[in-house]
């Protein structure tokens, strides 16, 4: 079959670098375009030495005649940019956004979250905000794919199926996520700079981080009750890599082994999720540089309540992975294509 066309916009952050790393090993696609704005005429090689063997396009400004000549566009950028690009989509465009563009089902819950007015509200019913083991199929009705955020991606894959069969209480989750500061984009050396990032752990969003939204609407959605939790994100001084640490309390039926086995016959299907042996220790270790989740289920000194461990690496399950396993669920590509 003929390849498709791709064009990546926002090219030479950490997730547009990762992005382009696996889809050069795609074997169904071409890299037609990488678009920038600082970086007109260097080449991504630049960016990251092991990108220079490959016969990859120098970077060029993003112009909207180039959707003529692609099938998929992956966005990469600062939020809002996306979405300007969708009003200029063609039939047969597909738009992938990494970024938080579409993410939120009503555009005032956008303004509230991220302090900018939509710019593309028509295409947000036109849009499927997909955690692709949790949508599967239901991506090829849609043309315009929002990938969650890196957080919410290690937090929602052990809680949507426990929430859906009502196995955990939903007014006391607490939610302690710690990331890599490549989650935090090039610009953080510069933010950081007399902080001694590389040496300390930093607390940061306490109580209104931007991914709350997504983790409330997501697990309203799958509970179809109101969600009463709370997380607080960490910035740690390791590149990549997250380990969400969630606590949850349980009816007095059930078991840590109840919900594990739920987990895994959930998931029995998807070959990117690791249900652990029970009171597994994780770390990130285990899962960098791969599109894997790895979930532990732990007891608690609590009677009552179970701890649950999910790890994930922030720049491929977290992001560029998803994008391109959310492309390989839309044309229905072999879901591992590009990503082992």
């Amino acid at each position: 079959m003929p390849k498709l066309n791709i064009l990546i916009a926002g090219s030479t952050g950490y997730i547009g670098i990762q992005l382009i790393k696996l889809l050069v090993k795609h074997k169904y696609i071409e890299i037609k375009y990488l678009c920038g704005n600082s970086s007109i005429g260097k080449k991504i090689s630049d960016f990251d030495k092991s990108l220079k063997k490959k016969k990859l396009p120098k970077i060029i400004r993003f112009n909207k005649k180039y959707l003529d000549n692609v099938d998929i566009i992956f966005t990469a950028l600062p939020n809002g940019e996306a979405q300007q690009i969708s009003n200029h989509l063609r039939s047969n465009n597909v738009l992938i956004d990494l970024a938080a563009d579409f993410r939120l089902e009503k555009a005032s819950n956008y303004l509230k979250w991220y302090k900018k007015k939509h710019k593309s509200i028509h295409n947000i019913k036109n849009s499927i905000y997909s955690l692709p083991e949790i949508t599967k199929k239901e991506v090829k009705r849609f043309n315009i794919i929002s990938c969650p955020g890196c957080y919410p991606t290690s937090i929602l894959l052990p809680l949507i199926p426990l929430v859906e069969k009502r196995l955990i209480k939903l007014n006391n989750i607490l939610i302690d996520s710690k990331s890599g500061y490549s989650g935090a984009g090039r610009g953080v050396h510069k933010k950081y700079k007399n902080k001694n990032l590389y040496e300390s752990l930093s607390a940061y969003g306490v109580g209104f981080h931007r991914h709350n939204s997504e983790i409330e609407q997501a697990l309203r959605k799958y509970s179809k009750k109101r969600i009463n939790f709370d997380f607080t994100p960490h910035l740690t001084p390791m590149f990549r890599g997250i380990l969400s640490t969630i606590y949850v309390d349980v009816k007095k039926n059930i078991s840590q082994t109840k919900i594990r086995n739920t987990l895994k016959k959930y998931y029995k299907k998807d070959i990117f999720i690791k249900i652990m042996k029970n009171d597994s220790l994780l770390s990130t270790n285990e899962v960098i540089n791969t599109n894997n989740c790895h979930i532990s289920i732990c007891k608690s000194r609590n009677k009552n309540r179970f701890i649950i461990l999910s790890t994930i690496d922030n720049l491929i399950k977290g992001g560029s992975g998803q994008g391109v396993q959310n492309m390989n669920l839309k044309f229905g590509f072999p879901l591992e294509t590009g990503l082992l």
